[in-house]
Order: structure tokens, then sequence, then C-alpha cells
């Protein structure tokens, strides 16, 4: 006891504050699962591990470096995958998908953190190791946040702005020591951050878009590659973590391939010849009516709908206010109302879907439904007077049509906003004092948006407001969005039960001209910022709810995107040779801990 009283006294002298190894981390409260935790809830443990699966997607790749903004939307699936998991590289921890946000042990077998998260301190697993043998080390860890600072693209290189030191403790430890920028979720982000190999990692040329196969410390291993058109990962028999906690239950194919399409139709087509394994659904009229081929009538194909626990996010008409034609809050309220959704869902969707009125509804932190409190109104401050009252009550929804397509209610309601900010109907054509017409073009990318586009522009029509469409290719598509080359486009933003930093990258005045951020509205407003720090900064879980309702009051406050629906379920289809765990987590079906059932 002297001699561990001693080491603590040294340590204290050196000015390193002692705190106890955890295995886990949570952002509010403790994680769910103890130190003796064996798998995580929703993973089958015995499941045996083999056979293979097939996955599609529409679009192409020409790279294997995600962390970089040349490769940001064209990199080959899996190599840093949220869907399809992380199959290459890997962060110091990985999260629940049980908890609201938790994380467990991954590359770092437990973490040190004092009560006010000034720093934080990884202790590397001793067993983690690179696919070529090679252990992974502190050196490692530095070198990745270092070369991700200099070359790598939002939000990578803006990690270490909030770092006041980053150094190696002892042999196998890493410690990271804030900044006052930093925020009480700096630490989580730190740890779901990419680690790359130094030894096997050429920081020269790692802007550079490649397909050259790297060496992560991942479960598979890259098999085989056809340029934009396919690549097929192999799982790793030696890889490291196969054992630990978080990973038991996960990796169950020795063979997995992502194949591209260049349209979702041809991609449908080949999930009903057996060509692709999994389908996920986010079309209703398709849901409903294409699954009448012979092997989805006999069985061999499943239809199943999930329920997770999660907020609706918003999906929308995005407007880019860069544009002078958009700045003016009037005109996108205005250009917002126009939108029938009531004839839309019945004719297009056969009436399947719900209006989104807010980014986080369906959960305590929306503030759809609920009227803004005290401690609310005390962290807008004066921008609670620029908010409309119906908003504070959360009273505040999108007009309901009459599902003409034409309510003349409803549009008189939005040349009587557009004459407020200096439009009139001139000739048919809706203009400015100038004479100047109200006309911008929608980019779209496929055939469904292109319906939705198609409905819009004739509503907008009929008060003079001509809407161009342009679909463009997956290609142009991603470099036009890296750019923020559009007037309007359709986004989804999904919606997690614990926001944080990542809402800079969304909507932060930081990454308004930040190319490659998806802050697609171009919005920079100080409150905005404010309330993204205060959620980032709270406590508690009152003070936490309370800053994410004031926010997405200020988001539906700013009509930034014209909201269109949700859906509350999650639809997939399968071959009944993929089989999947009998529960799903809080966020919804995970295709990581699924198997091939021909295996077992």
């Amino acid at each position: 006891m002297r001699r561990i009283a001693l080491s603590l006294f040294f340590l204290a002298q050196c000015g390193l504050a002692f705190a106890e190894p955890l295995h886990g981390i949570a952002m509010h409260g403790e994680p769910a699962l103890g130190a003796d935790f064996k798998h995580f809830p929703y993973v089958n443990p015995a499941v045996k591990k083999g056979g293979k699966i097939n996955y599609g997607v529409v679009g192409t790749f020409d790279s294997l470096n995600s962390f970089v903004l040349k490769g940001m939307r064209t990199t080959a699936r899996g190599v840093w995958d949220p869907e399809y998991g992380n199959l290459l590289y890997e962060s110091l921890m990985t999260r629940s998908s049980d908890e609201p946000f938790s994380l467990y042990g991954l590359l770092a077998e437990t973490v040190e953190w004092d009560e006010d998260r000034t720093f934080i301190q990884f202790n590397l697993n001793p067993k983690a190791r690179w696919q070529d043998g090679k252990p992974v080390t502190p050196e490692d860890v530095i070198f990745s946040f270092n070369l991700l600072q200099e070359k790598g693209r939002p939000p990578y290189n803006r990690r270490l702005t909030v770092v006041d030191k980053m150094e190696k403790v002892g042999e196998h430890s890493v410690r990271f020591t804030f900044n006052d920028k930093a925020n009480r979720e700096t630490p989580l982000i730190i740890a779901m951050s990419p680690i790359l190999p130094r030894h096997a990692t050429d920081a020269s040329t790692f802007e550079q878009t490649s397909l050259k196969i790297p060496v992560g410390s991942g479960p598979y291993k890259i098999k085989s590659i056809k340029a934009g058109e396919k690549i097929t990962w192999e799982r790793d028999p030696n890889y490291w973590g196969k054992d630990i906690p978080a990973k038991v239950g996960f990796d169950n194919y020795d063979e997995i391939s992502v194949t591209y399409f260049l349209q979702d139709s041809t991609l449908f087509e080949a999930f009903k010849k057996g060509d692709v394994d999994v389908y996920p659904e986010g079309d209703s009229g398709h849901w409903t009516r294409a699954y009448d081929f012979p092997a989805a009538q006999n069985g061999d194909v499943v239809k199943e709908v999930f329920q997770p626990g999660l907020p609706s996010g918003m999906l929308g008409f995005v407007f880019n206010t860069r544009r002078p034609l958009f700045a003016d809050e009037k005109v996108r309220e205005a250009i917002s109302l126009a939108f029938d959704f009531e004839w839309a869902n019945k004719n297009l969707y056969g009436g399947a879907f719900k209006r989104s009125q807010s980014y986080w509804q369906n959960s305590a932190l929306g503030a759809f439904g609920n009227a803004a409190d005290e401690r609310e109104l005390a962290l807008l401050g004066a921008a609670r007077d620029r908010i409309d009252p119906a908003i504070l009550a959360g009273t505040y929804a999108m007009p309901v049509s009459d599902g003409s397509g034409a309510d003349r209610k409803i549009l008189r309601e939005a040349v009587t906003l557009l004459k407020t900010a200096g439009y009139t109907i001139n000739g048919r054509k809706m203009v400015d004092a100038s004479g100047k017409p109200l006309a911008f073009e929608v980019m779209t990318q496929n055939e469904s948006q292109e319906k939705m586009a198609i409905a819009y522009q004739r509503a907008l029509a009929l008060i003079g407001i001509d809407m161009s469409i342009r679909t463009v290719d997956d290609a142009q598509y991603q470099a036009r969005s890296n750019s923020f080359d559009y007037d309007m486009i359709i986004k989804a933003y999904t919606s997690s039960l614990s926001p944080g930093a990542e809402q800079v990258n969304r909507w932060g005045s930081s990454s308004r001209d930040a190319q490659g951020s998806f802050n697609y509205a171009g919005v920079a407003d100080p409150d905005i910022d404010r309330m993204i720090d205060a959620l980032s900064n709270a406590r508690s879980i009152e003070d936490f709810r309370a800053a994410v309702r004031a926010y997405d009051r200020l988001l539906v406050d700013g009509h930034y995107v014209v909201p269109l629906y949700h859906i509350g379920e999650q639809w997939v289809a399968r071959w009944k040779h993929i089989g999947r765990p009998e529960t799903s987590p809080l966020y919804g079906y995970q295709l990581p801990v699924w198997w091939d059932a021909r295996a077992q």
C-alpha cells in the first residue's frame, strides 16, 4: 500500500492527474454494461463464422481513403463504414448501438479521464495488431491525429484544435490534454477517430486518391478490387480483436463483397436474382408493390420491419443560403409553404408517410409538441425574441393542404410572404423590385428525388416561381455537393439521441465555407453556434435536453429546409440464408452482426 501511495504522489508531482482505468465511458451518466460484460446485448455470441454476403450500392469508387476530401464520397465501402462496419481501420473505442452514446474498449483496452474531462488517456490493448503483425503503438495514434490535421478532410482535420497536448505515457498509453476550446463530448470524439499505421502509411501522398491496398487493424483484408465496380473483403483469421467483448458476435462472414450499380432499378433486379443479399428499402410504394417476384412469394426473400428508438431526423429540400436569392428567411419560408405534402404523400407514396415538423421529432429531445421551459428560454437568451411564438410553444407545424396540389389558401399565404420580401406577380411571373424573375434550380440524383421535385415544381409554377430540375450522375452530384455548387438540393439529416460535435459540421459557422462539410444550407448563425456549444457541454440530462430543443427551434425557425417526411421504421428485405439476431438495439438493425445461415 505504501508503494502505491508513493506512486500516486509521484504522478501528482509530475502534474499527471490520476484516474481509475475504465472499460467504457458515456456522454451522460455511466455506460449500461459493467466491466465484466461479455458481449453487446444485440449480438448472437454463439454464431458460427463462415459463408459470405453480397451487398449492393449505387455509385462508383476510385479510392480506399475516406479521410481526405478527394475520396470523401468515392471511397470503396467497408474501409470506414457505419453501415457495413469498419472492416479495415478501427478506432480507440467503439460505440454500443443499444445506448444513446456509450463507448467501450477497442484498440484501447481501458481509458482514464477526470470529472471535468480536461484530459483522456487511452491505454492500448497489448494484443492490438496491424494486419502485417506489427503492434499498434502510441506512436501510431499520435501519427494519425497529426496526419489527419495536416491532410485530412473535415471533421478529422480539426480535432487537434481542441487539444493542448498529445503525449505518449509509458509503453502503451496516449494522453490527450484539452484546451479551453474543448467540450464534454471532445474525449468521446477523439475515442472514435480512425487510427492509421505509421509504418505503412505514406504521409507524402496521403491526400491523393488511390486504390493501393492499405494495412489496417480491422477484421477484414481486401481480397480483390474491380475499380469502380466491385470490392471483395476476406475475413482475417488472425484478427487480433475477435475475442474482445465489443467484437464478439460481429464480423461473421468469411467474405463480404460490395457491388456498385449505376441505378437503383438495376440494383433491385440484381437483388431479385440473388446476386445481392440485402436490400434496405426507402420507397413506400416500392415496398408495397415491387415484391411480387417468385422468391418473395415463396419465402426465399424475407421482408422485415424494424422499429428503432430514434428521432425522426429531417429529409427535405435544402436552400443554399450562400445564394443571394435564399439569403432572405421570408423567401425561404414562403417557398417552403408551397410544397403540397398531402398531395405528394397520397399520389406518390400511398399515404405511407408523416410530415416532419422538427429535427428530433418523436423523442424527448424534439421541440415539436414541447413548449420551451424556463431552462430553455434562459439558454436562448435574446434569441427567443426572434423565434416564432408558435415554435416556442411547440405548436408550430407546416400547413395541411386540401391535397389538391393547388390549395389556394396556402398559396395565397406564400404570395403574401413574398410581397413582404419585395416580390410581386407580374405577367404570371414572380419578380423582384427590378423585374428579375424568382427562379432557381434543384439538383437531384435519382428518380425518386426527381418525382418529389416535379411535384414541387408544379406547385411553385402556380405562383409564378420557375424551379428547374437537373438530375446529374453520381460523380457530378458528389463534386457539386462538396463545393456547394447548387441552388437547392435534397438531403437527409439523421438525428441521434446524442447530438454533439458533429452538428458543427452540419450547421456551425466554421463549416459554412469548408468544402466537403455537411453544411449544405450554408448556415452561419452565432445563436446556433451557442446552442451547439451548450448541448456539447451539458452535464445533466435536463440541461442537454433543453439545449437540443432550443437548437431544434432555431433550425426550424430559420427555414433552411423544406420539411418532407419520415417513416419512423426501417424496411429491409433479405434472402433467407442471411440470418440475424432476434433482438435489435436502440439504433435499429445492425448489418455487422448478421450472418450466413448456411454456415451454421
